[in-house]
């Protein structure tokens, strides 16, 4: 796993579950010296040099279209309600649509402009903000968040004085995993949690161990309203999602109601799916997990974290947002292609970053309740995906690792539980090209950006 890479303002100092559930739940605290591939938190605050890496091209074999076809399979007889996907390569979108529909009671197909709740993808967002004020010297990654937020205290009296801006944004708060997330799906406020953290255990010194946090990680949004004088949700918009083109991007349960279209969450009823209105409680933690977006968003939001978009997100600060800072080993035993394909894992700045059978791929997942959402790059073929889809059915997860394969060449696995035949019937039926030239692909897609 490489060390965390620097930026020209500064690199940051430290070291998903989602929501207390789902594809990322890690059960583990992990010590840095148990890790140490990944860089300490003295060391990081060195600046490094970026290494300019070769850009390796998709395998030959890489189908666009045969992705679609097996998305299209997956809403089959509402097996998932509705699904939406984006495919970027070399900062060209080559597939943003949208698959069955947006509600079982009223349905409306999901288009590449339906909006789905993001869940803990809202933490890429988190990280990126704040490294966008550090880049402009309005903050420093090494600044301690009790500066902006004087109040805050630990049952330790030193360690709210430790704290660091990338502690929070690397899960090194050194208080137990998931703190108070059972209160939040209780409705308890999140300032009232803040306070209450004081009465918590510390695990270690702040900067020194792993455990995810919802709570204790949205303590970058009272930094980041301290620093730039803008609410958090108003800080994002302002600078990533109007700058990126994100016209569907927005926040809270009031941003998901005000949408021209959105995928309504989906539980298990008898056989099938009902449809429910959206819980406002995660909401109330926007850095962790309050951003909504169609799959037309999260392509552009792709192919700016790909370097594309430098006008808006610099190489330099990409490259230490997605670095690993601490590691988190015990997710590689997490789920069947985790086990398989996983030879390291850490964390960064709002990413999670993995060795993924040799390939350095960043990735985040999110779930609340009745969404599920993927999005991962391979910074060495400049490539990224994500996958949402509105209900808690875990068969789109197989869609990961059958894209990250496809895109590196790997020999195929069945991740996917999806028509066994659909292959050949693709191959019988289609004579386009593997990778569409200039990023274009004969489904609906979003426009592409750029170079």
């Amino acid at each position: 796993m490489p060390a965390a890479l620097g930026t020209a303002a500064q690199s940051p100092t430290s070291a998903d579950v989602v929501e207390n559930e789902g594809e990322d739940d890690i059960a583990a605290i992990v010590p840095l010296d148990e890790h140490p591939a990944v860089v300490s938190r003295e060391d990081a605050v060195k600046p490094q040099p970026m290494v300019p890496g070769q850009t390796r091209p998709l395998a030959s074999t890489f189908d666009v279209t045969l992705l679609e076809a097996m998305a299209q399979d997956l809403v089959a007889n509402q097996r998932v309600p509705g699904l939406a996907m984006a495919i970027v390569h070399k900062g060209q979108v080559l597939s943003a649509r949208g698959y069955g529909i947006t509600d079982v009671k009223a349905a409306e197909p999901v288009d590449a402009h339906t909006v789905f709740r993001l869940a803990s993808l809202s933490k890429s967002f988190a990280g990126t903000v704040t490294g966008m004020l550090v880049s402009e010297g309005a903050l420093r990654w090494d600044s301690h968040v009790v500066d902006y937020l004087p109040s805050l205290r630990f049952s330790d009296p030193s360690a709210a004085q430790q704290l660091t801006v990338a502690d929070v944004l690397s899960h090194r708060v050194g208080i137990g995993r998931n703190a108070y997330d059972r209160d939040i799906e209780r409705n308890a406020d999140y300032h009232d949690l803040v306070q209450r953290l004081s009465a918590l255990p510390m695990t270690c010194q702040p900067g020194n161990c792993y455990a995810y946090q919802n709570v204790a990680f949205s303590l970058v949004g009272d930094v980041v309203f301290a620093t730039s004088g803008q609410f958090y949700s108003e800080a994002v918009s302002r600078r990533i999602f109007k700058p990126l083109g994100m016209n569907d991007a927005s926040y809270g349960l009031e941003g998901i109601q005000a949408s021209t279209r959105w995928a309504k969450p989906h539980v298990r009823a008898g056989g099938g799916w009902t449809s429910l209105m959206p819980k406002p409680t995660y909401y109330r933690l926007a850095p962790a997990a309050g951003v909504n977006a169609s799959i037309s968003d999260m392509a552009q939001w792709l192919v700016a974290q790909t370097g594309h978009r430098p006008d808006v997100l610099p190489a330099p600060l990409l490259a230490t947002l997605q670095a690993p800072i601490v590691g988190t080993p015990p997710e590689m035993r997490n789920s069947s292609w985790r086990r398989d394909r996983l030879d390291a894992a850490g964390y960064g700045l709002g990413w999670r970053v993995y060795d993924y059978a040799g390939e350095r791929v960043v990735f985040h997942g999110g779930a609340v309740q009745g969404y599920r959402g993927l999005m991962a790059m391979i910074p060495g073929r400049d490539f990224g995906m994500v996958v949402l889809w509105n209900s808690e059915s875990s068969l789109p997860s197989g869609m990961l690792p059958t894209i990250l394969d496809r895109a590196i060449g790997l020999p195929p696995q069945r991740w996917l539980d999806v028509d066994p035949n659909l292959e050949t019937l693709h191959a019988q039926r289609s004579h386009a090209p593997a990778v569409p030239s200039s990023g274009g692909s004969t489904s609906q897609r979003a426009a592409a950006t750029p170079e």
